[in-house]
């Protein structure tokens, strides 16, 4: 998966065609997008993409779709990292009548993108890589093609995900879809009162301190939160996550530790990466890494899932927050001493 595909590599992560819903939360395979022509939006990457009329058959990356989805937009098309079946993002959508593209990171079967006859794409834009989701470095040359077939925009995955999530609702708006809507403004009313709930928790825990942590089989990553938006969320909540000390110099989203220096960190809460782990991973991984009890943390148990950059929308960030707002409440702030 894109920016932190190798901790997926090493974890083993591996239809009729319709037009798109433009407005409404229906997004039934007749409809259409409200707006006309011309068109304009503005990059993740700053660059202002244009079209002579409102782009209507859309190719989206999983998480992406699932944004606009969330807004009544219809994707013709989908690529994701994983199978679709297990992808976060796509778990509770109905993708009926949605050509799926791909379901491994970096393969993207162009040829049948071709076939849709797309006129965007819409992925999100790593500052960190400049480049969109499904053609960074490291992807099949063939599959980075997609961007050959049509615009591709996206919004930043940089900062925050508040400010991603924003940024794909004035795409949507850009789109034709009525962001106005009753249910969008009650996912985002359940979203504010998540944070509120998220904050008082971190305040009554100052000494709490955080990590989050992906296992591999050749070495333990740390997430770096520079390149983290939901940790960096997390830290402007009031939750103490570290920052790692050497991230890799090539590939900064993580310090790569050797199981024999497992211990170099010692929270009080693990946080753990939701896509690739189950709720007994902890114990799965003491006993393929006995030193992964070394931490202390991990041998008291005090784990939690970690949404590690698939989210993308208000109501899955509540969620996901409110999961985490347990964690915080039960944890004891004295587990790394």
């Amino acid at each position: 998966m894109q920016a932190w595909r190798p901790v997926l590599a090493v974890a083993a992560l591996s239809a009729v065609l319709v037009g798109l819903s433009g407005c409404g939360t229906d997004a039934d395979a007749g409809d259409t997008a409200a707006a006309s022509g011309p068109w304009s939006f503005t990059d993740g990457s700053g660059q202002v993409v244009k079209a002579d009329k409102t782009p209507t058959r859309i190719i989206a990356h999983a998480g992406e779709a699932a944004a606009l989805m969330s807004f009544g937009i219809k994707p013709v098309g989908v690529y994701a990292d994983e199978p679709v079946k297990t992808d976060l993002n796509l778990k509770n959508l109905d993708l009926t009548g949605i050509e799926i593209l791909g379901e491994e990171w970096g393969k993207i079967d162009v040829e049948k993108a071709a076939a849709l006859r797309p006129d965007l794409i819409v992925a999100d834009w790593w500052p960190a890589e400049k480049a969109h989701s499904g053609m960074e470095e490291g992807v099949d040359e063939k599959s980075k093609k997609l961007a050959e077939l049509a615009p591709v925009v996206g919004a930043t995955y940089g900062k925050s995900i508040v400010t991603l999530a924003d940024g794909y609702e004035n795409l949507a708006k850009s789109l034709g879809a009525d962001v106005s809507s009753p249910q969008i403004a009650a996912n985002k009313k359940r979203f504010e009162e998540s944070v509120a709930t998220f904050k008082e928790a971190t305040a009554a825990k100052p000494g709490l301190t955080v990590a989050a942590m992906s296992p591999a089989t050749e070495k333990l990553y740390v997430a770096n939160p520079e390149h983290a938006p939901e940790l960096l969320d997390f830290q402007s909540w009031g939750l103490k996550v570290l920052n790692p000390a050497s991230p890799d110099p090539a590939f900064p989203y993580w310090e790569n530790l050797s199981w024999e220096n497992a211990d170099k960190y010692q929270p009080d809460l693990i946080l753990w990466d939701n896509r690739s782990f189950t709720a007994t991973a902890n114990a799965e991984w003491g006993k393929k890494q006995p030193t992964w009890f070394k931490i202390k943390a991990a041998k008291a148990g005090a784990t939690v899932s970690w949404p590690t950059i698939w989210l993308h929308t208000y109501a899955d960030y509540a969620t996901e927050l409110d999961k985490l707002t347990e964690a915080v409440k039960a944890a004891n702030p004295n587990v790394g001493n």
